[in-house]
């Protein structure tokens, strides 16, 4: 009997408040209470990856003759909602909240301190 193929879903993009460059703490999980900068964004997982939280390590085989196996550590993505903007200034954690400029920009700016990000 034929199985029928699973149809995939199509992809869709999640639009996040975090970019790449912007530092972040961790709310929730191991790593809560560390800050990093964000490396990546994965916008169609809803996923960010930040240097020095959710380390993994991973046993590389050798692929050269003469060559030698390693270990590597590397960051692993984490949920976005498991990160909070985090302010480098006043040392605060804050909601994002995007605010339209009168000339029709839009900025990012911390609730709690009221500092724009870009």
């Amino acid at each position: 009997m034929a199985t029928a193929t699973p149809k995939s879903k199509p992809a869709e993009r999640i639009k996040m408040r975090l970019k790449k460059g912007d530092t972040v703490q961790v709310i929730s999980g191991k790593d809560k209470g560390k800050t990093g900068e964000v490396l990546r964004t994965l916008p169609y997982d809803n996923r960010v990856v930040v240097q020095g939280i959710n380390l993994r390590t991973r046993h590389v085989k050798p692929t050269q003759e003469g060559e030698t196996g390693r270990i590597i550590t590397e960051e692993a993505s984490l949920h976005a909602s498991n990160v909070m903007l985090y302010s480098t200034t006043k040392n605060v954690a804050s909601r994002v909240e995007i605010v339209v400029e009168k000339d029709g920009t839009k900025k990012r700016r911390l609730k709690k301190t009221g500092e724009l990000l870009d």
